[in-house]
């Protein structure tokens, strides 16, 4: 019974990140095909599949999507507090104060309100910035392991055709890594502009990013 609790009480992250698994497991396995073809097609030896999980190209190929996702949802978070759209389930209220401009400095604490909103202070500065910053943060990480694992393969496909090898210093001025990473970026702003956009006027009934299937498009929720 609890076990049945817990589970639809974390139904959405559990089926996010059970997708997560399943696609990344998939995108290794194929991928991993996909390489030693390659290799073989150039008279190349093949490699394991654990092999495979700490090469250039399967390190390149997983953080340049995590790194763009995280871009996205850091710039949105930082974005909507103070960016507005009128009509879209995905902003504020244009000139209103909404329930999350609150400042924490004024509300009665209780047990059940988070440590750092208690002790007040540089803690409370940075807990309630502490999204963005985490977001931020593995944005950070994914790039840098982003341009190591491309950097790793660009040198590796170098050294197959008899051509110099460059630092990773070097690697991040090359057109080929900005390509990788801006050709993730720009997909990930239009589509969450059109989300923006696209919840003015359309509905989803019974999901938090939709607005009341019956509000007027010209009203924040």
């Amino acid at each position: 019974m609890k076990s049945g609790k817990w589970l639809y009480e974390n139904g959405l992250s559990v089926c996010l990140f059970a997708c997560f698994l399943v696609t990344e497991i998939g995108m290794s396995l194929v991928g991993h095909t996909q390489y030693n073809q390659q290799q073989t097609e150039h008279l190349l030896p093949s490699i394991t599949y654990l092999q495979y999980l700490t090469s250039g190209a399967f390190v390149s190929a997983t953080m340049e999507n995590w790194e763009s996702e995280f871009l996205q949802m850091s710039a949105y978070v930082l974005f909507t507090t103070f960016l507005y759209q009128k009509g879209s389930a995905e902003s504020k209220t244009p000139g209103q104060l909404d329930y999350v401009d609150a400042d924490p400095r004024a509300v009665r604490t209780t047990s059940s309100t988070p440590w750092p909103v208690r002790r007040g202070g540089f803690l409370l500065k940075l807990y309630e910035n502490s999204l963005s910053i985490a977001l931020l943060s593995l944005f950070f990480i994914s790039f840098f392991l982003h341009a190591m694992g491309s950097a790793k393969q660009y040198n590796e496909q170098q050294l197959q055709h008899g051509d110099p090898t460059v630092s990773l210093q070097q690697y991040l001025g090359t057109a080929q890594f900005w390509f990788e990473s801006l050709q993730n970026w720009q997909s990930e702003f239009f589509s969450v502009g059109m989300m923006v956009v696209l919840t003015i006027f359309l509905r989803q009934r019974g999901s938090p990013e939709s607005k009341p299937v019956a509000m007027p498009h010209a009203e924040n929720p």
